[in-house]
């Protein structure tokens, strides 16, 4: 005769918003009977490694977001809170890079300084960039951040931004920026500034067209312009333009390709040495125009523009 199984009375279960956290091994506490780690927690840890392909959607400046983060070595913004600034908090202010890739600084005078081009543990940039912007408005003054995990649930460069403030960066040639008296800095930091102002290509932020930057590079010189469109959708019009001799900026110039960075497209130039940034600025504009006209298009893609096309993805390189 078998034996009658034990009849245990079911612990009460919570919802998936009332779970608190413990240890991966430890029973989940909605009273599953499983390890936290298979049950509430697996949802837990998939929301904060889970890739966010365009982590800067709906922030003002995204292009320009993406190229700070990416390709500019040295600038700064100035951002503005949706909430205002706390008390004691003069101002915040993204930057590129900070001393010993510090995540953020609290200065002394309470300013925050916000690194951008940071490592970060889940896949979320931005909800990562929001838990140390929040952590380095309460910061002690004098301080540097540290890098921490972001809560799974807690809020993303979105909710804390005015999305009607504009966002312009200033790019710098060096990283002074850092402290206000470069010349009396601590060893360390000397040291960091020293090294990173080494480093750094000269870039130039153009004024004509959104998000394009020229730099300078040994040999020749680049513009890169992060593009807000659908990327199949670029890339088609690009490829007309490129089969119809007009994707240059100019003679010497060539389309060489493109980067794919935080869900936006990055097409690159080459440029001749002597091409400045001021020199590029009409070229660009015109290019714009040229460009607007072939993204209207919704003719069927010829055999030399589909030649065009094969030529621009098998020259894209994801950076993220």
């Amino acid at each position: 005769m078998a034996k009658k199984r034990l009849q245990t009375k079911a612990k009460p279960q919570v919802t998936s918003g009332e779970v608190p956290v413990v240890g991966a091994r430890e029973p989940c506490p909605c009273g599953s009977g499983r390890r936290y780690k298979a049950c509430h927690g697996r949802t837990a840890s998939h929301a904060v490694t889970e890739l966010v392909q365009r982590p800067f959607e709906g922030l003002a400046g995204e292009g320009d977001w993406v190229a700070l983060r990416e390709l500019v070595p040295a600038a700064t913004v100035p951002l503005t809170l949706k909430d205002g600034l706390p008390d004691g908090v003069p101002s915040v202010t993204l930057a590129t890079v900070l001393p010993m890739a510090w995540p953020a600084l609290r200065r002394d005078d309470g300013s925050v300084l916000l690194g951008l081009q940071n490592d970060t543990p889940s896949g979320d940039l931005s909800r990562d960039l929001a838990d140390t912007l929040r952590r380095a408005l309460t910061a002690e003054p004098g301080n540097p951040v540290v890098a921490e995990r972001a809560p799974a649930d807690g809020p993303r460069l979105q909710d804390l931004l005015d999305p009607d403030a504009a966002f312009e960066p200033v790019v710098h040639s060096g990283f002074e920026f850092w402290v206000p008296d470069a010349e009396n800095a601590a060893p360390e930091v000397g040291a960091s500034l020293e090294r990173a102002n080494a480093a750094a290509i000269p870039t130039v932020r153009l004024t004509g067209v959104d998000a394009a930057y020229w730099c300078e590079a040994p040999g020749k010189n680049h513009l890169r312009w992060v593009m807000p469109y659908a990327e199949d959708q670029l890339l088609d019009a690009l490829s007309r333009l490129h089969a119809a001799g007009t994707s240059s900026l100019g003679e010497g110039t060539r389309l060489v390709g493109s980067f794919r960075a935080h869900g936006m497209v990055v097409p690159v130039w080459d440029l001749p040495s002597e091409m400045t940034a001021q020199d590029i600025e009409k070229p660009a504009a015109e290019l714009a125009e040229r460009l607007t006209a072939a993204l209207a298009s919704d003719a069927p893609l010829t055999a030399e523009e589909r030649r065009a096309r094969g030529g621009l993805t098998n020259r894209q390189v994801t950076l993220s």
